[in-house]
């Protein structure tokens, strides 16, 4: 037995339809909700590159890449960034002695401008200025170059291949970086020196015999030493962060430039954070092997 609707399709038709259910939020509108989610997205963010950080070491000592591999980034790492590297060094020691000139010159001081410019720059602002340099040449655009990648679906392609991506990309950026970082410290150190020199005795006037005599008094080997020593991180430091945030960008144009931006962001804040860790870390073993008295003079 067939049942027949007694609506005709006209009444049907004519009938409001049901409500839509309402739409949810977007987001989380709870300021405890958003505090939550950024917590969370940072602990993950902070659990992800300890986990590539790992595999990075791991292939690096489980199959080092080859040297025809390593060669391209060598060159793109250490010998393209000398020339920015040499002019970030100059003005940095130039600026220092023009700052600092007119207080020592007050004090009767100014022969000693050579040991304060010069020190202050192996230690603290030669290898600082230089990797912050680096991050925004070398970093940023290693973050741009592997987001590329992951977006036109390079990487995922060298994965089908049989090719571990982090081998092949990471591992020879991070080599160089290590490897090159320190000497182009060494080369902003010295020109910093160079032009701090030229400022204080041809510009300035001071005796150059005792601005040598006492920058050569002040600035020893462990100085020297802790400048390049910290160096290592940075230039590590500089390429996790730009290939981790290059393998993790988002979709499209602006996906890749926000990866660039965010790994110049985090690798200066990164080497703020290793110098003042490895700063404080020093003077402790400094001061313990080496115990001075210590005073207002």
């Amino acid at each position: 037995m067939v049942v027949v609707s007694s609506q005709t399709p006209r009444a049907a038709a004519s009938r409001p339809a049901p409500p839509a259910p309402p739409l949810e939020p977007a987001g989380p509108t709870n300021p405890v909700q958003r505090l939550g989610e950024y917590v969370f997205d940072a602990v993950a963010g902070i659990g992800g590159m300890a986990v590539f950080t790992i595999q990075t070491f791991g292939w690096m000592f489980r199959r080092p890449p080859r040297w025809g591999v390593i060669v391209p980034s060598l060159y793109n790492i250490g010998v393209l960034s000398m020339p920015v590297v040499a002019l970030t060094g100059t003005f940095i020691g130039m600026v220092l002695a023009i700052q600092t000139y007119t207080q020592f010159e007050s004090m009767q001081m100014e022969t000693k401008l050579g040991g304060v410019i010069n020190i202050a720059l192996v230690k603290e602002l030669g290898p600082v200025l230089a990797a912050t340099m680096l991050a925004g040449r070398v970093g940023s655009s290693m973050a741009a170059e592997l987001g590329t990648m992951r977006v036109t679906e390079q990487i995922d392609a060298l994965i089908a291949l049989g090719t571990n991506p982090i081998r092949y990309l990471v591992v020879p950026r991070f080599l160089a970086c290590v490897l090159l970082i320190p000497l182009l410290t060494l080369m902003a150190d010295f020109m910093g020196v160079i032009g701090g020199a030229f400022v204080c005795t041809q510009l300035l006037g001071v005796d150059s015999y005792h601005y040598w005599m006492h920058s050569r008094a002040s600035v020893t080997y462990l100085d020297l030493f802790i400048g390049i020593f910290k160096s290592i991180f940075f230039g590590a430091a500089i390429a996790l962060i730009g290939c981790h945030r290059g393998f993790h960008s988002a979709a499209g144009a602006e996906g890749v430039g926000r990866a660039a931006t965010e790994s110049f962001v985090l690798t200066f804040i990164a080497i703020l954070a290793i110098d003042f860790v490895l700063g404080w870390c020093w003077n402790i073993i400094y001061f313990s092997l080496y115990p001075v008295e210590r005073g207002f003079f």
